[in-house]
């Protein structure tokens, strides 16, 4: 890839989408959603992204519907979901998470070590599947 690859971040929460901008900048093309609705007209106006990382709990639509809403038009993005939910919830929306085709779903709070490293192995898939 001679550019940066495209890595989006959804999240109603301006700290957060502040601080992944921060982290990811240097090896990324990053943008930033505030809400689900805004992440689908960066998606039409943009095109494909590499990664997508969205938080699940937003005011507009869930990280998961927003997967769902997206992957047939972008099947090859690599999707993560952020949730501040347990374990035992995201295994009960298990369902749901195969069906928006997500990669690795993060528990918050996370060190941004831990998800450069959840990122690095998300862009190593998407470039296996673009074949590059």
């Amino acid at each position: 890839m001679s550019e940066k690859p495209k890595l989006m971040v959804v999240d109603d929460e301006s700290n957060n989408l502040d601080l992944l901008y921060r982290t990811f900048r240097r090896e990324f093309q990053v943008f930033r959603a505030e809400n689900a609705s805004l992440g689908i007209e960066i998606l039409e106006k943009e095109g494909e992204m590499a990664v997508i990382i969205s938080d699940q709990s937003m005011p507009d639509m869930t990280g998961v519907e927003f997967f769902i809403e997206t992957k047939d038009s972008f099947p090859d993005t690599i999707r993560i979901l952020l949730t501040g939910y347990a374990e035992e919830q995201i295994n009960s929306d298990l369902d749901e998470i195969q069906q928006a085709d997500i990669f690795k779903c993060v528990t918050k709070p996370c060190s941004p070590q831990e998800l450069r490293n959840v990122i690095q192995e998300c862009l190593e898939v998407y470039k296996t599947k673009k074949g590059l």
